[in-house]
């Protein structure tokens, strides 16, 4: 939460966010033991070793060509959000093996590079380290040394949408990267580039460093959320969610046939209400999965929801996620997260099950129970006796589940059986619902209580972005600009004369800018941004 003082007599307070000399990547040494944090544009010749050469504690990262008798490019990245104007400084530590393949040969070359990128992710400017080949290799120290890449050469480059940016010629040597106009992103990125000479080599890297030295400090907040506000009894935010209908099993043999209306708003919260009814001597079930197939989806970030599940042998919750190619690209090589699941057996009513689905390799994996683990609650404890907050946290090449403030499953490509292709680097869409019955939980017996509902409290997707701050700039006419970032879940309020009051009131507002004009009768108008 940001305040903002405006008076008669423009008198302004306003709460900023400046960095201090901030390395902003994350996993920057590697030591989350993988590659949390970052992509890779090839990950299966990028691995991670612990051999006992790492420039600052016990991790670094290997990367090496994939000898396919053409150029091409191995390496990682990383993007965070950067602000026009915003300063900084980047290097990253450099090391050949002379046991492993002795550094890089041939046409092999290797660098380090930041480049400043746009809304839609076209490269502004682009800034690099010395592009290293085998003969400088050797003038800078050779092999079993480690090198400090320092990125001080801004460049000119070519195809500013492409991953890789082709080498460009160096246009000024500077010490400090500036954001220009149009910045949205700042990208740290190593790459290995080999020739179609398949000179055979590798390199390490460790300590990367993308220091902020200026500029708004990225915040993580709440990019997307429903809280579930709505009238009473009327249908969930149809400009979000949803719905899939009819039955037929949903390839688990389950009963239920979904409806949309079996969801309503009540409360401030949702409701999806299970039901059982006799038609012609059968019984039948009725439900809703509703979803944010075609609406929302994201990639990476926390996804969390506050939900109060049913309860029942038969009754199957599920807060879960589905790639946003699907169905153009079959389950389950679209990818699916389950972030909870529970079956409502009497064994089971206190467990959230966490899990991942995807294509090709053995075990489970490729369809089945899937990679994943459970939690149980303490003391016989049932989910279904409270809200709790369900919740993944997914960067690239990682996703870790947590109930509460519990992490109990952490999924990595190193985590999947043999074979399985890590599919998560892609956008995915939320699936809430309650299935009855099915080829996991079993059916409803005599135990088993009509109607059941699941309650949801709230959705929230969080992602790093530029902090939630209000900007002011007066106008010409005398009233001031209120601006503040717009892809932030958040809304205006307002009160006068004391900051410290209850007062508060929410304005008809809800994106940026809105133009105040200061009103001599009142000793000071305050203006603070909530969110969600």
């Amino acid at each position: 939460m940001k305040w903002l003082v405006v008076s008669p007599l423009l008198a302004i307070a306003l709460a900023l966010n400046v960095a201090a000399q901030t390395n902003i990547l994350d996993n920057p040494g590697f030591e989350a033991g993988n590659y949390s944090g970052w992509n890779t544009n090839s990950l299966n010749s990028s691995v991670l070793s612990t051999i006992g050469y790492a420039h600052g504690g016990s991790f670094f990262y290997k990367v090496y060509g994939r000898s396919n008798s053409s150029y091409n490019y191995a390496g990682i990245y990383q993007d965070n959000p950067a602000a026009p104007g915003s300063t900084y400084t980047a290097d990253g530590w450099t090391f050949s093996l002379g046991s492993d393949g002795g550094g890089i040969h041939g046409q092999d070359l290797i660098w380090v590079e930041v480049s400043f990128r746009d809304s839609s992710n076209n490269t502004l400017a682009l800034y690099r380290s010395t592009v290293v080949d085998s003969n400088m290799l050797y003038s800078l120290g050779g092999v079993n040394h480690w090198i400090d890449l320092q990125i001080t050469n801004q460049c000119s480059f070519t195809n500013a949408s492409a991953l890789i940016l082709l080498p460009g010629t160096v246009t000024n040597t500077v010490s400090t990267l500036v954001a220009p106009p149009g910045t949205a992103s700042v990208r740290y990125q190593v790459v290995f580039e080999q020739g179609p000479d398949n000179a055979n080599g590798s390199m390490y890297f460790d300590d990367l460093t993308l220091n902020q030295t200026s500029g708004p400090v990225p915040q993580r907040n709440i990019v997307w959320s429903d809280e579930f506000n709505q009238a009473d009894n009327s249908l969930p935010d149809l400009s979000k969610w949803g719905f899939d209908l009819g039955g037929g099993g949903f390839g688990n043999n389950e009963l239920e046939t979904y409806t949309s209306t079996n969801a309503r708003i009540l409360g401030g919260q949702l409701v999806i209400e299970t039901d059982r009814y006799l038609a012609a001597g059968k019984t039948n079930y009725t439900s809703t999965r509703m979803n944010t197939k075609g609406k929302w989806s994201w990639a990476y970030g926390r996804m969390e929801a506050r939900i109060k599940i049913p309860r029942g042998q038969g009754i199957w919750p599920a807060f879960w996620m589905l790639g946003s190619s699907y169905p153009g690209v079959p389950w389950p090589t679209c990818g699916e997260i389950d972030i909870m699941e529970n079956i409502g057996k009497t064994t089971d009513q206190g467990t959230d099950h966490g899990t991942i689905h995807g294509p090709q390799g053995g075990g489970d994996y490729n369809g089945g129970s899937g990679v994943g683990s459970s939690y149980t609650l303490p003391g016989g404890a049932a989910l279904a006796d409270a809200f709790h907050i369900y919740a993944i946290e997914w960067k690239p090449n990682q996703i870790k589940w947590y109930l509460d403030s519990t992490q109990f499953f952490t999924a990595t490509p190193a985590s999947l059986p043999g074979g399985s292709t890590w599919v998560f680097t892609q956008p995915q869409f939320f699936i809430m619902n309650v299935a009855v019955g099915g080829n996991w939980p079993g059916y409803p017996d005599a135990t088993t209580v009509f109607p059941q509902q699941l309650l949801v409290d709230y959705v929230r997707v969080y992602q790093n972005t530029l902090p939630l701050a209000i900007s002011v700039s007066p106008q010409p006419d005398g009233s001031m600009s209120l601006s503040w970032p717009n892809n932030i879940v958040c809304h205006l309020q307002v009160q006068t004369n004391s900051i410290t009051g209850g007062s508060w009131s929410d304005l008809p507002v809800t994106t940026s800018p809105y133009i105040v004009t200061p009103d001599p009768t009142q000793t000071a108008v305050f203006y603070r941004l909530v969110s969600p």
